[in-house]
């Protein structure tokens, strides 16, 4: 048995990298992309290939396997291991030199793929393979699985990439595999020239041929590529430290052709016929994994046909010819890039959207369900028998009672798919293996590869020989006892594999429902279905956003995994499990991975599959917390609406600023409340807004009612907004009302008009409250109680149809989606939910005719993250066009985030986060941009970090209305 203090002392002593055997370094290693969930011992980020050496020696040593790991993005199981996961994206991640003139790059194995794109694109050059994961995923990744993506018709797998490479065997011999044997280890030579007619006949001929060890390109004739060779071995043979990789000339234009077909087995059958025109991509997908506003031509599939040129003219033309000699129900050639990346977002997005299907419960059960999960990913036939082979998958389905959407890169035979397998009961599990047992024949019959772009792994290994035959399984593993002989490099991939049906990541979750205060409608009310909403496709690693992306600015602030979205989705995983998280809600691991959550809610839209972490970090600081003191933090901001209700009804504004400019004071004050002592108190309005209101004429009109939400932050620290929306929502003709104050007692008060003495005697004087400060540090029961109140003073307001105008962008989204969540057992939640509207939504749909003041000016800012993810920001849009408004706002998050950037320990990332897309934005826009911000927190982060005045669309609007008059 392995002494783990002394392989961890003996590693710290030989590696100047990271050694990591804590408890969060492992379950962020846990699992991939896959099904398969394994344990490591620990964790280690080399500096350089010496570091690697050392690694494998001191594993050497006390017979502990290796196992190396790019983005982790891997769909098989390859990626995970028992032993130490060697992670390359830390340190070992960089472009080391790129020559245009030869057309090649060397780079390491931790290096981000859209990292050597940027790089490549000056020289016009770019790394032909691209799979959907380029953002995040590594080259030392790609290579191990040799990965292909969309454009694989054009430029191949990466093996076809791949020059030289340099590799450590498990025994620390260093080696620079090329071609004409360069690099072979001893006796790899003898093994193959006694095997070539096995090596000729034995192999599937067809694009996609990813399944098994590449030892035919060790062939003669194939010029004894051993670099080739070692590409999707995924990490068993040696260790990659170095590549020398191929590049090609990117297209200086190109044009998008979406071709619509009737259904699924069309698009399949014409695939085939277009790659002679040449196109850079043949993809294909079907109606069930695209969205309903998607802006597609009419049909109930489509082919995703790219085509380059020197001009958009030549591109154009390229893709007109096709569309020509395809025989579709409609078509659409776009050549406009922002409107391609749109439709090559849906495309993206289908390997996380796939794992949701319409229909059923979200909990996996016998014959369907929403859940669908990898397994079956990625098989390839020969591209003229896709659609015989998709006729027979769809049988296959029916008859084992599953569902499954094909899609992918139909140009070369090779579907994706996610399937609805029952991972979580014996019989489920059952099924599966009868499932990929008979489909794996389906795939042979058809003459393809049981892998056709990211590896066998755990997930199909034991069914190589079905494909193979065993002699030529014998063979693989004679080649892996050549490379590595003690077996010590990710055993159980490839060759003597584990069963597909063990290692299943689902096994170590409760079987039971856990006790929760939100409701997880999506879920079922299963917090552990909802966990299980991460399968690991990593979008939230990606170094940089584009649009209006937010997800996930925590990360790309620390660069650190633990503050990803999937960080944390791992970390409530092993929580649930309770084998390496041992200590539940009260974890400090997970505490740790959540701290850093700025809870902005940009997962719950940019993330395909929708996993909500800013409700999943709600959630668990309720639990963890729960009879016990909390962060001064909590109290300080969380409870502001009640502190700042205090100095509303004192009238001590003034006293409050004061004291808050006397440096020291201030100073006690940020200590006392968990208060980052870089910042500065905002200043409380002398006026609330109530107050301006009561004091105002009202108007009398006869337009139709809306009311006007005076959020918290609105009332006491911006009430200029309110008064602007006021102004600007009356010049356009409607009717401005608040909400009631005064809830009932006994009797409910009726309309809200009723004036008798009993009826105001009875009631009770309180404000609306939308609970976000409580919502977002966890304090679920008060968020309840507050939630509740705000319901029954909204009473009179529900039993009409007038809309709440929520102007405050957090709140909301707490209104439209945390209170029907958070009060999933009263229906009032619901309604009031569905009653919120935006300002820009209000005047979109209950003043439609009405024309806002004409402005002229460009816009900068930023949208902010709850818009963005909840609300939509489209009516915005429209409204700023129709004012002449003109440029667009950044994504990201401005990272003061409510409370966040306030709390102590914090300032930092929440300034990086501000650095990422906002306040470049700001610093790059012309002198006379309005910048927009409708955020308080937006405001503040740009008045505070920039010395610059943000203002909300309402206040632009209202400013442009007076200079009117």
């Amino acid at each position: 048995m392995t002494d783990l203090r002394e392989l961890r002392a003996g590693l710290r002593a030989a590696v100047r990298g990271d050694v990591d055997f804590g408890t969060t370094a492992r379950a962020l290693t846990t699992m991939d992309a896959s099904n398969y969930r394994r344990v490591p011992l620990g964790v280690v980020a080399p500096r350089d290939a010496d570091d690697v050496a050392a690694v494998l020696s001191v594993c050497r040593d006390h017979g502990v396997p290796v196992v190396p790991r790019g983005g982790g993005t891997s769909i098989a199981g390859q990626a995970t291991g028992t032993g130490v996961v060697l992670d390359f994206t830390r340190h070992m991640n960089r472009l080391l030199s790129l020559d245009p003139d030869t057309r090649t790059a060397v780079v390491q194995p931790g290096l981000v793929l859209d990292r050597l794109q940027e790089a490549a694109a000056p020289h016009g050059l770019r790394f032909g393979p691209d799979p959907s994961t380029h953002s995040r995923c590594t080259l030392g990744g790609m290579i191990g699985n040799n990965s292909c993506g969309s454009h694989s018709v054009a430029w191949g797998t990466t093996a076809d990439s791949v020059r030289e490479l340099s590799v450590l065997t498990a025994r620390g011999e260093r080696l620079r595999p090329g071609r004409g044997w360069a690099g072979a280890p001893d006796g790899l030579r003898e093994l193959v020239d006694g095997e070539l007619a096995r090596l000729r006949t034995g192999f599937p001929d067809l694009p996609r041929r990813i399944s098994g060890y590449a030892v035919d390109a060790l062939l003669p004739e194939k010029g004894a590529d051993v670099a080739r060779s070692l590409c999707g071995s995924e990490g068993t043979l040696g260790v990659l430290t170095e590549a020398v990789v191929g590049l090609v000339p990117a297209p200086r234009a190109r044009a998008l052709a979406v071709l619509a077909y009737a259904e699924e087995g069309g698009a399949a059958e014409a695939a085939a016929g277009l790659l002679p025109y040449g196109p850079l991509t043949v993809e294909g997908m079907a109606a069930d994994l695209v969205p309903s506003a998607a802006d597609l031509p009419r049909g109930g599939a489509w082919l995703f046909v790219e085509t380059g040129g020197g001009t958009e003219a030549e591109a154009r033309a390229r893709a007109e010819t096709i569309v020509r000699a395809a025989d579709v129900v409609d078509a659409l050639v776009v050549t406009d890039p922002a409107r391609q990346r749109a439709l090559w977002r849906i495309r993206e997005d289908a390997s996380g959207t796939a794992t949701r299907m319409p229909g059923g419960t979200s909990r996996t059960k016998s014959g369907g369900g929403t859940e669908a999960w990898p397994g079956w990913e990625d098989c390839a036939v020969p591209p003229a028998r896709l659609g015989a082979y998709l006729r027979d998958f769809r049988g296959l389905l029916a008859a084992h009672g599953l569902r499954g959407t094909p899609y992918g890169h139909f140009g070369d035979g090779c579907i994706h798919v996610r399937i609805d397998f029952d991972l979580l009961t014996g019989p489920g599990i059952a099924r599966f293996r009868r499932f990929s047992e008979e489909l794996a024949d389906v795939v042979v019959a058809h003459g393809g590869s049981l892998s056709g772009e990211h590896g066998d792994g755990q997930a199909r290994a034991e069914l190589l020989p079905r494909m193979y035959g065993a002699d030529t399984v014998a063979l693989f593993e004679r080649v892996k006892a050549v490379w590595d002989p003690d077996d010590l490099l990710n055993p159980g991939m490839l060759v003597r594999p584990a069963p597909l049906d063990t290692n299943l990541r689902f096994s170590v979750l409760p079987r039971e429902p856990v006790d929760v205060a939100f409701g997880y409608p999506a879920d079922g009310g299963d917090f552990s279905a909802a966990v299980r909403r991460c399968v690991g496709v990593a979008k939230c690693r990606t170094a940089s956003v584009s649009g209006p992306a937010v997800m996930c600015p925590s990360y790309r602030a620390t660069g650190e995994e633990e503050h990803s979205t999937r960080g944390r989705a791992r970390l409530l995983h092993e929580m649930l499990a309770g084998e390496l998280v041992t200590d539940g809600w009260r974890s400090t691991e997970v505490r740790d991975a959540l701290d850093l959550c700025l809870s902005c809610k940009g997962c719950r839209s940019d993330c395909p599959v929708g996993v909500d972490m800013a409700t999943y970090k709600a959630e668990f600081l309720y639990h963890h917390y729960a009879g016990r003191r909390r962060p001064a933090a909590h109290y300080a901001m969380g409870w502001l609406p009640v502190w700042l209700g205090w100095v509303g009804r004192a009238r001590s504004a003034g006293v409050v600023n004061g004291l808050a400019s006397v440096g020291r004071l201030a100073r006690v004050a940020k200590r006392l409340g968990g208060i980052a002592g870089e910042r500065e108190i905002p200043r409380v309005a002398g006026e609330t807004f109530t107050r301006w209101w009561r004091g105002r004429r009202v108007s009398t009109g006869d337009g139709r009612l809306v009311v006007l939400w005076p959020d918290t932050f609105t009332e006491h620290l911006s009430p200029s907004v309110g008064r602007a929306a006021v102004r600007v929502l009356e010049a356009a003709g409607l009717r401005v009302a608040l909400p009631p104050t005064l809830r009932p007692g006994r009797r409910p008060v009726g309309d809200a008009r009723s004036r008798s003495a009993l009826s105001l005697l009875a009631a009770r004087r309180g404000r609306v409250c939308c609970g976000l400060t409580y919502i977002s540090t966890g304090q679920l029961d008060r968020a309840r109680t507050v939630l509740r109140r705000t319901l029954d003073l909204l009473e009179p307001v529900l039993a009409t149809d007038a809309p709440l105008v929520v102007l405050e962008p957090s709140c909301a989204a707490a209104l439209r989606t945390d209170a029907p969540e958070l009060l999933h057992d009263d229906p009032r939640a619901a309604r009031l939910a569905a009653r919120v509207l935006t300002f820009a939504e209000t005047l979109e749909r209950y003043a439609p005719d009405w024309t806002p003041p004409a402005l002229d000016r460009p816009v900068t800012g930023q949208t902010h993250c709850h818009q963005h993810a909840v609300l939509g920001d489209a009516p915005d849009r429209r409204l700023r066009a129709a004012a002449g408004l003109t440029g667009e706002l950044s994504g990201g998050c401005c990272g003061l985030a409510g409370n966040f950037g306030f709390e102590k320990g914090h300032y930092e990332v929440s300034a990086a986060c501000a650095e990422d897309r906002l306040l470049p934005s700001v610093r790059q826009a012309p002198q006379d941009a309005v910048v927009l911000a409708d955020g308080f927190s937006c405001r503040t982060q740009l008045e505070q970090l920039a010395g610059v005045r943000g203002r909300h669309l309402a206040e632009v609007l209202a400013t442009a209305l007076e200079e009117e008059e």
